[in-house]
């Protein structure tokens, strides 16, 4: 999940040509505010993001990152294993943290405010996507949901907004966050189950099972598609159309969301789905068939190559070009 995959994109991306012409244009963002995120996270860990360093990672503010599943830039952090964390080290105490969550959080804002404002038919932020983050803690990699960010700013103008996860690990905060709202449909394909070859246990996070469809106002509104290891295109293909087809038909959307996690592509180091970049974006381009407000966003992937080469090729889709295999010098040859 390091940062450079974003620059990786960017550079491919403008090494073919997609930020100039096409209909591109690139917003001037600025980072999210501490009261907009406030809107997402619970006081208590709004301040623990804000103020935690490495250097300030320990005593009382250790504690507190500890139980919300943050922990030190150790190998192993003996406090977080004691305290039963099982996803801890997904989750380090980085040098600019806060500022790191501003930023991509502030780029999702601006993107929904792009579509909002309707200067935008289709708005991108490929270092957003952020998953699994709760309002109380961190999860998977995810600090801070700029995805509910996103689709909250999207409800002050569409009704009814759609939201389709394709990341290799289900949406987990998303849904909780709108599980009782009627006004948003969480809908996500993800890796369910067994890990292969026996590995070691349920795939992470767990969650997202057939059954698990919302609750009280939102009931039906959250429909999970958990699909077991090796899933290759044509067999995503045939599950991805209908049912997103027909939570079209049926929910009629006025805006949608897209997480578009790469580490559903084969050869990923966590994923464990054969996807290929062409099968991946095919589910972009459908979406996109639909004509309405589309807001794409980042994600999973672990393998850098493979998702930068997947995020720029699905800039392409979006803006309704074909780009040759042949890669352009784009300065990150040694990937």
């Amino acid at each position: 999940m390091v940062p450079r995959r974003v620059a990786l994109t960017h550079a491919l991306v403008d090494s073919y040509g997609l930020l100039h012409g096409h209909g591109m244009k690139r917003l001037r963002t600025r980072p999210a505010t501490e009261e907009e995120l406030a809107s997402i996270l619970n006081k208590d860990y709004l301040e623990l993001l804000r103020d935690l360093t490495p250097h300030n990672y320990s005593g009382k503010r250790r504690e507190g990152a500890v139980k919300r599943n943050i922990v030190g830039l150790t190998h192993h952090d003996q406090e977080a294993e004691d305290d039963g964390q099982q996803n801890s080290d997904d989750n380090p105490v980085i040098a600019g943290l806060w500022d790191y969550c501003q930023r991509y959080a502030g780029g999702s804002l601006a993107a929904a405010r792009a579509l909002g404002s309707r200067d935008s038919d289709i708005a991108i932020n490929w270092s957003g996507g952020m998953h699994h983050a709760c309002r109380d803690g961190a999860s998977g990699f995810c600090y801070a949901n700029d995805i509910v960010l996103a689709v909250r700013e999207l409800l002050r103008v569409f009704p009814r907004v759609l939201y389709v996860d394709i990341d290799v690990h289900h949406g987990d905060a998303v849904e909780d966050q709108f599980a009782e709202d009627s006004r948003v449909m969480a809908v996500s394909f993800h890796q369910h189950g067994r890990r292969a070859n026996g590995g070691d246990g349920e795939f992470f996070p767990g969650t997202g099972a057939a059954g698990d469809v919302g609750k009280g106002e939102g009931e039906y509104r959250t429909p999970n598609v958990p699909l077991k290891y090796g899933m290759d295109d044509a067999g995503y293909r045939e599950m991805f159309r209908p049912i997103v087809g027909e939570v079209m038909r049926v929910f009629q959307p006025e805006a949608l969301v897209m997480q578009c996690g790469a580490d559903s592509l084969a050869g990923d180091r966590l994923g464990e789905f054969n996807l290929s970049v062409r099968g991946h974006a095919s589910c972009v381009a459908y979406l996109r068939s639909f004509n309405k407000p589309l807001l794409l966003l980042g994600g999973g992937g672990y393998t850098i190559n493979h998702v930068a080469s997947c995020w720029c090729y699905e800039t392409a889709v979006a803006i309704g070009t074909e780009i040759p295999d042949e890669i352009p010098h784009h300065g990150y040859e040694h990937y």
